[in-house]
Order: structure tokens, then sequence, then C-alpha cells
């Protein structure tokens, strides 16, 4: 019976969250008597069986709990272990700063980031790292913990996952080099750990969308229908005692992309995404629409020495279009990042290298 009433209470907090502002606030700040409003419901509501009831229950309670509560079928897959490898891209961008993709946060990613930044700085000393965790998920905490005491030189409380904190070890060897990390509404459990200490560490600015608000712990119960429901009975806590929210973890530096871009941009950073024109044909051809006088008519290639003549007249001292130097090669340009949340990240830690660079000795 307690559990019935757990449910019909999910389902009765799913309606009152529907309710208007106003209508919501009286009925949150004074409750009604269980028993009363089920009986009554059950009494009185036309068309709807004693099992309907139960599964508007469970609906309301998972909807609400969504993120600390969720069922687990056995045919889904939910539950098992991500395959996504630990660091997915290792790259050095112009400044020179590295940038490392994380797949997933589990065991062995720290000495994977150790192996890929002495590899990336082989060729050039790094001024900065970008931890990209972006669709990253783990669930395991240790390795979190471990990834973040890479980047501290001195002893301090990271994170706390029910058995007391860890803390980082004091080293002379840590990466004292700027770091900025990416995120989304897909980075969960342990990346958000990770992303959400670093940042209370002062070791790194966090930017992108608030995460999915998954860092807990969670543990499974076997249900009659041959499901599973995943319940989070512990949260996660860094290492100044404060709790990692629901919520998700916010950023330092909100950076919004639409969800489909960023899926392109994460796939290549380079990619130009070419986006519908909303201008007028007439001025997307540089015309008012009355033909093409004016200092806004289109500019036609000249095609006739006697036009070069005119042109040269006409237009002292600018390039012509159309026209390639034979004395000349076109140097190729250096390819753009279009990624706004990596593009943002890589001024971000040129700018603080520059800092850095300038404070005297």
């Amino acid at each position: 019976m307690m559990l019935l009433r757990r449910l019909i209470f999910g389902a009765g907090m799913l309606a009152v969250l529907a309710l208007p502002a106003g209508l919501r606030a009286d009925v949150t700040n004074a409750a009604p008597d269980f028993k009363e409003v089920y009986d009554l419901i059950r009494t009185h509501l036309a068309g709807e069986s004693a099992a309907d009831l139960d599964r508007a229950a469970v609906k309301g309670l998972l909807t609400q709990l969504h993120s600390k509560v969720s069922l687990v079928n056995e045919s889904s897959g939910t539950d098992s272990p991500s395959t996504a490898p630990l660091v997915a891209k290792s790259v050095l961008y112009d400044g020179p700063v590295g940038y490392l993709k994380i797949g997933r946060v589990d065991e062995g990613l720290a000495p994977e980031i150790i192996a890929s930044c002495k590899e990336l700085n082989q060729s050039n000393q790094l001024k900065g790292l970008v931890l990209d965790l972006r669709y990253a998920d783990g669930h395991d905490y240790a390795a979190a913990a471990a990834v973040a005491d890479l980047f501290l030189a001195k002893e301090t409380p990271l994170l706390n996952w029910g058995n007391g904190a860890v803390r980082s070890k004091a080293k002379a060897d840590a990466l004292t080099i700027p770091v900025a990390v990416l995120v989304n509404a897909q980075t969960s459990a342990a990346a958000e750990a990770l992303a959400a200490v670093l940042r209370e560490a002062d070791r790194a600015l966090i930017l992108g969308t608030t995460t999915a608000g998954e860092a807990t712990i969670d543990q499974e119960f076997p249900l009659k229908s041959g499901q599973r429901l995943r319940i989070a009975t512990a949260t996660i806590k860094l290492g100044n005692g404060e709790m990692l929210s629901p919520e998700g973890v916010r950023p330092d530096i909100q950076v919004a992309v639409s969800p489909e871009e960023e899926k392109m941009y994460y796939a290549d950073p380079f990619k130009e995404i070419i986006k519908p024109s909303v201008f007028p044909l007439s001025m997307a051809l540089g015309t008012n629409g009355a033909g093409t006088n004016g200092t806004n008519r289109v500019h036609v290639p000249p095609t006739t020495e006697a036009d070069l003549i005119r042109e040269r007249k006409e237009r002292p001292g600018m390039e012509l279009e159309g026209t390639v130097s034979a004395s000349r090669e076109a140097t190729p340009e250096k390819p753009v990042v279009r990624d706004p949340v990596l593009g943002r990240a890589l001024d971000l830690i040129k700018g603080i290298s520059v800092l850095r660079s300038s404070k005297p000795a």
C-alpha cells in the first residue's frame, strides 16, 4: 500500500506541475490528504481502471524524477557499459593548444591523457588544453578524480561519492597549462563530475550548455515485469561539500548551438554549414529590382582587351575580379574552426596564454 501511495503521489505531482503558476502555488503549499484524493479519484473518475491509475502514477514518477529514477529493460541495452574509446581524438590546434575528445570517463583515462599530452608536446610546447566532454559518459567517479588530480599540484579534496572525499596528491609534475572543458546536454554522470571538480579547483573554465544532471550512484532493483528500476541511491559531492545538482552543471560561458549542428561540428569542427538565405533574390544579386544602375550593380568581369582597359580607368588601383595572375601562385588558406564552442575555447586559451607570457617573471 505504501508503494501505491507513492506512485499515485507521483501522478498527482505531474498534474500539479501542469497547472497554471497561480494555482500550482496553492496546491503545493497545502497538499491534500493522499487517501482522500485517491479514494475520490477511484470512485468518481470515469473510464479509468485501477491499472490505468497505476500506469499514470508510474509515468508521473518517472517523468518527474527522470534524472534519478529510470526503467531498464532487458532488451534495451541501456544498462550496458559504453564502448566509446577513452580518448577518441587527440590533435594540436594553432596556438599551440592541445585538444582531447573524451569518449567516456572510465578506468585508465588519466594515463591516456598523460600519454596524449606528451605526444602533442613533442612538436610544440603546449600553451593550453581543451577537454571535450560533449557526449561523454561513464560511472567511474574514481577515474574522474584521477583525471582531476593530473592538473593539481597541491593536495586538495576532489570528489565524494559516499566513502569520504578523495584528495589530490601533492606533486611537482602537475599539468599547469590553462584548461577549457566543453560540455553539452549529453555530458553525463562521471563526465559531469570531472567538469565540475576541475572548475571548483580553479583549474578550468566550462563552455557549452548545461549538462544532463545524472551524476549519481545508482542501484538497480528487479521488478515482477522483468524490468529493473534504477534508482539514484547516493549523490555526488565536490570537495567543498557542494552536491552536484540534478539540474546539471552550468557552464561558465554559455555557447548555444542547435543539437543537429552540434553533432556535425563535433564530427568535423571545420565543417561549413550552409544555411538557407533569408534575403530576397534582388538583395542577393546586389540589385534593387529595377535594373543594374547605381552602386549596387552586379559587376561583370572584363572579357576583352578593351574591357580590361576601361576597367583599369574606371577602377584604378583595384584588383580585377575573375583574373588570376600567371606569375603568382595562389596560397592555400588555413582551415578555420567553425565549431562555435571549440572556437570560443581556443580563443580563450590563447588569451590566457598571452596574459601569462606578459607577466613579469
